[in-house]
């Protein structure tokens, strides 16, 4: 290494994304140092980078003075399973009105013109819907500014990839991804908002990795580094799928204002039969993987059709395409001369996704002494990372303050073994590269823990991966400082995809889109949460209600 250095800090947020930031702003109010190291630029990193049109909240004077009502009538809808911990969705609602007010005076449109508007994901004849429609194509530039102004210390392309912790957290290591450095972070406390995780399934166009409707940088590197460090990661058994436009992979499907209709042009749902701005077509909601569905039984290709919207709705319908971050997708319809008041949009299942999370408290605490998360390491969506993030940064200032910096033998160690670990990843010797383990780590999850699971399956397919990732600690190399990130982030990636199969296997039922052949049923006694944590570097699994 040419470069090292050390950087001292009461709360270092990893990840500068909405969760980093918000955390980082908030300790910083408190009068805590911080530090976010991002490994991109929090300009536009991570999954709001280039935007979004919708927050979920419930605000007072719109919905009513009885929160409850509202989650109530959420839980019922499509995020069901995602609610059912009443303290942690109370406390996120409650708070999400006063992050709105604070985001509209930073300069984050929150109405549309001049009011709250509610719109898209919700059912026909909903009495509340609690996606607000808001203009966020800029939030990450804003954010940024408001955490420079309260003199947060930003390291942009840095990524970290290691937590040092004894009995306590007590900060972590980074490396550059441009520069040859590695910087040791000696911190109090740690926010972990590194985001959800991708490439460990084959994307729609699996010859190009990063098509993807997320950042590809996006690589549970939270997780993993949360994992080592003692904390109880949650649900890594369970697969959740998304849609939208075919081989054009991009997150908005409820942005759009149609009705997905099938080959002969007959609506596949029974909740829209034209568009209908104020609620989208929900039956993509209800089941994202009907795309594979029609295909697999030779009904398809289903379509998002716009036919019928009016001048109005459309400009309506361009606005939040914008602010959802789908300029690319716009211009590419623009250039093949698609209009999409005539041409229907196929639409296709994107690849599984893991909904496995840093189990945390209502107070964002996960189970190591220091350590704390928000955004996609706890939850889904901005309105989720932006609460939790704030909270973060309250509670981890807070610990911050009663804490002194722990300065121990173990840590040291842990810090020349992750400097051993860059040196031989760098050392020139002939290897394969990110790229090829990678592939082969996608090509074991899609045959061995995919849509269909079983006994034997998983058996052999975590045989095949414990070997994969013994060869490649022994011989992956990086050519330079970017590949050497990507080599992290696969090593972080099967890790993560040991535990996928581990808590896959425990889970003998079938359940949402855990699908056991060998256990084609439920089982009532198994509505519990699966836990897994590191006890002595063995993965171990633990049922909770």
């Amino acid at each position: 290494m040419n470069k090292e250095a050390i950087l001292e800090a009461d709360v270092l947020c990893v990840g500068g994304g909405i969760a980093g930031l918000m955390a980082a702003i908030r300790a910083s109010e408190l009068g805590a140092k911080v530090v976010v190291a991002e490994k991109s630029n929090t300009l536009r990193s991570g999954a709001g980078g280039v935007g979004c049109d919708h927050f979920v909240c419930y605000i007072p004077e719109v919905h009513g003075p009885d929160v409850m009502e509202v989650i109530r009538e959420k839980r019922l809808g499509q995020m069901g399973g995602k609610l059912r911990d009443t303290e942690r969705t109370r406390t996120w609602y409650e708070k999400s009105s006063e992050i709105v007010r604070l985001w509209d005076s930073w300069g984050i449109p929150m109405k549309y013109q001049g009011r709250y508007e509610f719109a898209g994901h919700s059912f026909p004849g909903a009495r509340y819907q609690s996606g607000l429609k808001y203009a966020g194509q800029m939030q990450k530039p804003i954010l940024t500014r408001e955490a420079l102004k309260r003199g947060v210390k930003i390291v942009n392309r840095v990524m970290v990839f290691e937590l040092l912790a004894d009995s306590a957290i007590a900060g972590a290591i980074g490396v550059g991804t441009r520069e040859d450095k590695v910087i040791e972070f000696r911190a109090k406390s740690v926010v972990l908002g590194t985001g959800t995780f991708r490439r460990l399934y084959p994307g729609p166009t699996p010859g190009w990795m990063f098509n993807l409707r997320r950042p590809g940088t996006l690589t549970g590197d939270g997780r993993a580094m949360a994992f080592r460090a003692g904390a109880e990661l949650v649900n890594m058994e369970v697969l959740e799928y998304h849609a939208g436009p075919k081989y054009f992979a991009r997150s908005g499907q409820g942005t759009w204002i149609g009705v997905i209709r099938d080959a002969e042009d007959k609506p596949v749902g029974h909740f829209v039969n034209k568009p209908d701005k104020r609620y989208g077509d929900m039956i993509v909601e209800v089941n994202k993987r009907l795309f594979s569905e029609y295909a697999v039984s030779g009904r398809g290709p289903a379509y998002m059709n716009c036919r019928g919207i009016s001048d109005d709705d459309l400009a309506y319908f361009m606005h939040w395409m914008t602010h959802e971050g789908n300029v690319a997708l716009l211009n590419h319809l623009k250039e093949e001369g698609l209009d999409l008041r005539k041409n229907p949009i196929e639409f296709m299942t994107y690849e599984p996704e893991v909904a496995g999370t840093i189990r945390t408290n209502a107070r964002t605490e996960t189970s190591v002494k220091g350590l704390y998360a928000a955004g996609d390491e706890t939850g889904i969506g901005v309105s989720h990372a932006a609460v939790f993030g704030w909270l973060c940064g309250e509670n981890a200032a807070g610990y911050a303050r009663t804490t002194v910096q722990p300065d121990t033998k173990e840590i040291q160690a842990k810090v020349t073994e992750a400097k051993i670990l860059v040196s031989n990843l760098k050392n020139p010797h002939f290897g394969p590269d990110w790229k090829e383990v990678n592939i082969a780590l996608q090509q074991i999850m899609s045959d061995c823990a995919g849509a269909l699971r079983s006994e034997s399956l998983l058996e052999a397919g975590l045989n095949h991966l414990r070997r994969l990732k013994e060869k490649t600690h022994d011989t992956m190399v990086a050519a330079n400082q970017h590949e050497l990130m990507h080599a992290l982030e696969v090593l972080n990636l099967l890790d993560l995809a040991e535990l996928v199969f581990i808590a896959a296997e425990e889970r003998k039922e079938t359940r949402g889109q855990h699908i056991r052949s060998d256990y084609p049923y439920a089982n009532p006694l198994l509505d519990k949460t699966l836990i897994i944590k590191n006890v002595h570097d063995v993965p171990v699994t633990e049922w909770t209600k």
